[in-house]
C-alpha cells in the first residue's frame, strides 16, 4: 500500500490530478469531465475535456452551474463562484482503503433543475466513504435554461441547440468514472447512482436511456417525480414563453440564447418556473427532461411499462409528506383547490372525481397538500415500482419519521428532509434546529440505518437482508421510522384511483 502523501497524485487519460485529505478522507475536486460548455459549445452535448499540463490542483471545488444564489436549498454561499464553465466532478475515497476495487456512489443533486451544487457541504460525502469503505462521485450538472429546456426548435444552419444537455452532463460524467475510476481505488463494473428530488428523476430518466446502459449497476432514487419529463411541443412552448419574458422576438432568439449573459437566462427561467410554469400548468415541471425521441427516446413511464428500463437492482422511494415543503416555501406544485381542478380540466377530466374522493376531507389544506405529493412523486414512484420490480430486483420505501420540531411546524416528514440523514450530516445546522425539541438520538439511529441500504446496495445488489423485495401483489415497502417496519400495499384506495393519470403525457 502507498502512502497516504503519494497516493494523493492520480493519473487520469487528461493528466495528472493530486488531491488532500479532509475530514478523514482523500479527495479530489474540481475535476473536469467535459469541456467548458461556453462559446460555441453553449447549449450543445458536453464533448471530451482536453488534456492538462502538469499537474490539477485537486484541493478546489469548481464552480457551480448559473443559478439564483439561495443558500438555504443550494448551499452557494453569497461569494461562492458560479459559472457556465462547471462541469466538474469531486471524488472522495479512503485514507488507507482495504482492497483495490471498491464500491463507486455516484451522486446527482436535487434543486428542480433549476439550483444545485456538488459543493454543498451536505454532498461531500466522507461519511458514506468511512462508513461503508467505497468511494464517492459528486459532480455538476447543467441546470436551468442552459441545462433543462430544449431549444432545439430554433436551431438553424448557423447554430444547432442539443437538448436534455442536463442528462446529457451526468452520462458523460458517468463515462469520465468508467474510463478512470479505477486510479482512485474505484470498480468501474460496480458503481451505484442515486440521487433526491431532481436527482432521483435524474435516476430514473438515466434507467430509460440507451447511451447510458452498461454505465451503473444499481440505483438509488429518493423523492423521484419519474413523470417529469415531456413532450418537445410543451417544451417549445416554454421555450417561446421565456422569450417573451427576455423581450426576444422568435426571429432573433439563435443569437440571443447563443449571447445573452447567464445571468439574464437565470432571472428569466427563475420568473417562468416560479409564475408563469404553475400557474399555467399545474403539476408540471417547465426545467425537466424532453421526451426528443433520440437521446430520451420516449416517455421513462413508457420505458419502464413495457419493461426496457436497464435492468439493475432499484431502490426508491418518498417521504410521507412530499407536498408540505412546497406548499410553505417552494410555491410550485398543484397545492391548492384551484390549481388542482385546473391541472385536471387541462389533463384528465375523468379522472378528478375519482381521486378527489379517495382524499377524504378535500378541499381542505391538508387533502390538498397530500394531493399534490401523491400526485408528483408517491403514485409515479408506485408505477416505476411496480413496473421495474418485472425486469429487476427492486425495493420500495416511505420516509415517515419526524422530529416533534418538524411535527409542531407542520412539515412532518416532508420533501428533502432525508437528504442530510443518507449522508450522516446528522448534526448540520438544520437538522439540530429541527431537533430542539427532541428526535436527534433517534435520527442519528436512522441515518445510520437509511445510510446502511445504500452501502449494502452498493456492496451486494441488496439493501439488506430484512428488506423484501417490492412486487406487484402484495406490494411491500418499509417504512423508515423511530422503528421500521413493513407494510404492504400502503394506500391502496389512493393507489387505485390514480391508476391510468398520465398529467401532461
Amino acid at each position: 500500500m502507498t502512502s497516504t502523501v503519494t497516493s494523493l497524485l492520480v493519473p487520469t487519460e487528461q493528466g495528472l490530478v493530486r488531491g488532500t485529505v479532509a475530514d478523514g478522507v482523500r479527495t479530489w475536486r474540481g475535476i473536469p469531465f467535459a469541456a467548458p460548455p461556453v462559446g460555441d459549445l453553449r447549449l450543445r452535448s458536453p464533448q471530451r475535456p482536453e488534456r492538462w499540463s502538469g499537474v490539477l490542483d485537486g484541493s478546489v471545488f469548481g464552480a457551480a452551474p448559473p443559478q439564483s444564489r439561495n443558500p438555504s436549498l443550494t448551499g452557494s454561499r453569497r461569494r461562492a463562484p458560479m459559472d457556465e464553465d462547471c462541469l466538474t466532478l469531486n471524488i472522495s475515497a479512503p485514507l488507507e482503503p482495504e482492497f483495490d476495487r471498491l464500491p463507486v456512489l455516484v451522486y446527482f443533486y436535487g434543486g428542480a433543475f433549476s439550483s444545485g451544487s456538488s459543493t454543498v457541504k451536505t454532498y461531500r460525502g466522507s461519511n458514506l466513504v468511512r462508513a461503508g469503505e467505497a468511494v464517492y462521485v459528486s459532480l455538476n450538472y447543467r441546470i436551468g435554461a442552459l441545462g433543462f429546456m430544449d431549444f432545439s426548435s430554433f436551431s438553424g444552419p448557423g447554430r444547432i441547440f442539443d437538448s436534455n444537455l442536463g442528462l446529457r452532463d451526468q452520462v458523460a460524467a458517468l463515462e469520465w468514472v468508467r474510463d478512470n475510476i479505477e486510479a482512485f481505488g474505484g470498480d468501474p463494473a460496480n458503481v451505484t447512482i442515486f440521487g433526491e428530488s431532481a436527482g432521483g428523476i435524474s435516476v430514473t430518466s438515466l434507467m430509460c436511456i440507451p447511451a447510458a446502459r452498461g454505465l451503473f449497476h444499481q440505483a438509488y432514487a429518493q423523492s423521484a417525480a419519474p413523470s417529469s419529463a415531456y413532450s418537445r411541443q410543451l417544451h417549445a412552448s416554454w421555450a417561446r414563453d421565456l422569450l417573451a419574458i427576455l423581450k426576444v422576438p422568435l426571429s432573433d432568439a439563435a443569437d440571443a440564447l447563443s449571447t445573452l449573459p447567464a445571468s439574464t437566462l437565470v432571472r428569466a427561467t427563475s420568473e417562468l418556473t416560479s409564475k408563469i410554469g404553475p400557474a399555467a400548468k399545474p403539476g408540471s415541471l417547465s426545467v425537466s427532461p424532453v421526451i426528443d425521441g433520440d437521446f430520451l427516446p420516449e416517455h421513462p413511464f413508457d420505458t419502464f411499462m413495457k419493461g426496457n428500463s436497464a435492468p439493475v437492482p432499484l431502490v426508491l422511494g418518498t417521504m410521507a409528506r412530499e407536498g408540505a415543503l412546497f406548499a410553505r416555501i417552494v410555491d410550485i406544485l398543484p397545492s391548492t383547490p384551484d390549481r388542482i381542478e385546473k391541472m385536471f380540466a387541462g389533463t384528465d377530466p375523468e379522472a378528478q372525481s375519482r381521486v378527489l374522493a379517495a382524499y377524504p376531507g378535500y378541499p381542505s389544506r391538508e387533502q390538498s397538500v397530500e394531493i399534490s405529493g401523491d400526485l408528483v412523486f408517491w403514485y409515479p414512484s408506485t408505477v416505476v415500482a411496480e413496473s421495474h420490480s418485472l425486469v429487476a430486483p427492486t425495493w420500495s420505501y416511505r420516509y415517515d419519521f419526524a422530529t416533534p420540531m418538524m411535527n409542531l411546524l407542520g412539515f412532518g416528514a416532508t420533501h428533502a428532509m432525508d437528504v442530510p440523514v443518507m449522508f450522516g450530516e446528522t448534526r448540520e445546522p438544520i437538522t439540530r434546529a429541527l431537533s430542539l425539541l427532541g428526535g436527534a438520538a433517534a435520527l442519528k439511529e436512522l441515518s445510520a440505518r437509511f445510510q446502511g441500504t445504500l452501502l449494502s446496495l452498493a456492496k451486494t445488489g441488496c439493501p439488506g437482508p430484512d428488506w423484501p423485495r417490492y412486487e406487484p401483489v402484495e406490494r411491500r415497502t418499509r417504512i423508515f421510522d423511530v422503528e421500521d417496519r413493513i407494510e404492504l400495499d400502503p394506500f391502496p384506495e389512493r393507489r387505485r384511483a390514480w391508476a391510468g393519470y398520465r398529467g401532461y403525457l
